[in-house]
């Protein structure tokens, strides 16, 4: 074994265990273990900042302010309304009506924003019509999964695995060519939420804040849950030393936490990321800190529609319809012909878009940087090195002989399999773009040392670093409605390890048929 070879194995093991204790952001921990390479000269200067200008990572930034623009005209929660039954219905009826529209309208935008505004009307809409939250709330994070994986733009990680394919020399994915599989997926994966979700979800949970809620409203106070998220500055704090009523004038009366509802010896909980807080305030808490990056969601349970003009809400979606048709000709070769030296894929599609909505103030343009995840695109940057470096150290070459060494009597259907069930393991446990940066260079060596087409292999992590639904940690949409739902962990392993599975068995069958070795 070299040097290099043990520098980067070392830190690699590192780098899992940091992203499963958590202990710093993503983005940190990949940078860190990114300039540990670039220190041991196991990658350039060049293969080090290669990620920060790379075509997908930015394409991921511009469509954070794509969803924004449409989040910010209304235009998605007055879908949702228009969606939900508001006479007498069954949840089987009610997840009909909804379901399938979400996994559409996340195939082409950001799911964050999606079940940021989906999940509190759906939650308010349940409660009113006297059916259960807890039957919708993580179906509606599912199919927003789902819809994620039949487009290139419907997920970073398939952005991000569309870049590492074209750094590879192999020609990139189009924009519809991973529905191919993931269409089937999605549509098994919503009949079987209709069939089963009604049966294996809880029934709902009463929250203890919700038993005094009608008196603090009499009291001119109203009940607002905040779901914290990565930016909350007392995160691993405790809520007494960080006093959180002095600093935004809101007293925390219960802290909901993994099915749990904390509500005794507050002030020694130390605050985490996900979690949601019950609290007391008044009208103006959210208007103060709606716009806040340190929350991920504040819903005070009242069904208010936003006051934006009807031209802004058909504008944002005539521009959606015109992005996703202008990728879809543009890909076409007889206007790959007629325009010869422009290049209209994806990228220049989202450009165009992102640059129409700040000068049309469908965002405020001013704010822009607010609404990027920065620590996304620094993960997914740090992620294009991190593979790099795989390949340069002899790594990815050492372990795909290795597997070949001990497996060489099984095909490459079984060694696809491998793949999904270690890129699905990763992705529960870390993330997904690292499980993608971690897998594409053993998954490339792999299919070289057989003399096989890698394409189904690279399609195969798409699908697996997407399938994140047996844990609410191995993706931001599922953690959300953990806590308004009042989901415990073992929640999602009953009704998402199944789903994991469907996932499994159709990508190993129908990758290779449509992408053959």
């Amino acid at each position: 074994m070299t040097f290099e070879i043990a520098i980067v194995l070392v830190a690699l093991v590192g780098m899992i265990v940091a992203l499963i204790l958590d202990r710093m952001r993503p983005g940190m921990v990949l940078l860190t273990v990114v300039v540990l390479f670039f220190c041991c000269g196991i990658i350039s200067t060049k293969e080090m900042l290669e990620g920060f200008s790379n075509k997908g990572m930015i394409t991921v930034a511009m469509l954070f302010l794509i969803s924004e623009g449409v989040r910010q005209t209304g235009a998605l929660s007055s879908l949702i309304r228009r969606l939900l039954p508001q006479k007498k219905t069954t949840v089987f009826r009610a997840q009909a009506r909804m379901l399938p529209s979400i996994a559409l309208i996340s195939a082409f935008l950001n799911n964050t924003p999606v079940v940021v505004i989906f999940a509190p009307i759906v939650k308010h809409w349940a409660e009113k019509v006297n059916l259960p939250p807890t039957k919708f709330l993580i179906p509606v994070s599912y199919v927003t999964i789902l819809g994620g994986m039949c487009t290139l733009m419907g997920t970073s990680t398939n952005l991000v695995v569309d870049g590492m394919i074209i750094d590879a020399g192999f020609e990139g994915l189009s924009m519809f060519e991973l529905g191919k599989v993931g269409i089937v997926i999605a549509i098994t994966g919503i009949l079987y939420l209709f069939l089963f979700s009604g049966k294996l979800l809880p029934e709902t949970r009463t929250d203890l804040s919700g038993l005094e809620e009608e008196k603090e409203i009499q009291s001119d106070k109203l009940i607002v849950e905040a779901i914290l998220g990565a930016r909350f500055p007392g995160i691993n704090k405790k809520l007494g030393d960080f006093d959180f009523e002095r600093h935004y004038g809101a007293k925390v009366r219960e802290i909901k936490r993994s099915g749990q509802s904390l509500v005794k010896n507050l002030e020694k909980e130390r605050l985490r990321e996900g979690d949601t807080l019950v609290l007391v305030t008044d009208e103006s808490f959210i208007k103060s800190w709606g716009e806040s990056s340190g929350f991920v969601m504040l819903t005070n349970n009242v069904d208010a529609e936003t006051k934006v003009e009807k031209w802004k809400r058909w504008f944002a979606l005539s521009l959606m319809v015109m992005m996703i048709a202008g990728v879809v000709i543009g890909d076409l070769p007889a206007v790959k012909t007629l325009v010869p030296g422009l290049k209209l894929d994806m990228f220049f599609f989202v450009s165009v878009t992102t640059i129409i909505m700040a000068w049309t103030k469908l965002f405020p343009p001013k704010k822009y940087t607010k609404y990027i995840s920065w620590d996304v695109l620094i993960t997914i940057a740090c992620a294009f090195a991190i593979s790099k470096a795989m390949i340069n150290s002899g790594v990815a070459d050492t372990i795909a002989g290795f597997i070949l060494k001990e497996c060489s009597s099984y095909g490459p259907q079984l060694l696809l399999a491998a793949i999904f069930i270690i890129t699905n393991l990763f992705t529960e446990l870390i993330t997904n773009n690292a499980a993608a940066a971690l897998i594409f260079p053993l998954a490339l060596s792999l299919a070289e040392q057989m003399g096989v087409d890698p394409m189904p292999f690279f399609v195969t992590i798409c699908m697996a670093a997407s399938a994140s639904f047996s844990t609410p940690i191995g993706y931001q949409t599922n953690l959300i409605v953990q806590g308004i739902g009042n989901y415990k962990f073992t929640d999602y392993t009953r009704i998402g390890l199944p789903l994991n599975i469907i996932t499994f068995l159709l990508s190993v069958f129908l990758i290779p048929l449509i992408w053959p070795f």
